[in-house]
């Protein structure tokens, strides 16, 4: 299934080890969907199953995020520079939760709330590891 453009959701995402080791990551789990790996495209989602959504709560972020399980296609978008990256779902993530009004911003606008992870290949093909954190959209 081919990355679409339909708009989905708009946040911050960070990044995160799972499956082999690769670059800055140690051997990790293949996470909830036993496919995730570091050295793929590939991203967490907080509503990826109902098990997911009772660990990330992004409502009590105010994001009532869609459920999109394992396999789910995005197009993630750098707010700033542009840059998009296709992903899968694999993994369940991030906790919302915890980072309630948190903000990433560039140009003096500002995303709030960590509504996706991504591994680092994924993050470096839009952003910079060191960062953390990137303000994008999501489509479908």
């Amino acid at each position: 299934m081919a990355c679409g453009t339909t708009s989905l959701w708009a946040g911050e995402t960070s990044w995160f080890c799972c499956g082999n080791a690769w670059g800055p990551c140690g051997s990790a789990g293949g996470g909830a969907c036993g496919t995730c790996r570091s050295a793929s495209y590939h991203g967490a989602w907080p509503n990826a199953s109902q098990a997911c959504w009772d660990i990330t709560r992004p409502d009590l972020c105010g994001e009532n995020i869609p459920r999109r399980g394992c396999g789910s296609v995005m197009n993630v978008r750098h707010q700033c520079s542009g840059a998009t990256v296709c992903i899968t779902i694999t993994d369940c993530g991030p906790r919302t939760k915890s980072w309630c009004s948190e903000a990433t911003c560039c140009n003096g606008v500002c995303r709030t709330n960590r509504v996706l992870d991504l591994t680092p290949a994924a993050f470096s093909a839009i952003g910079n590891l060191s960062s953390g954190m990137l303000p994008v959209y999501i489509y479908e």
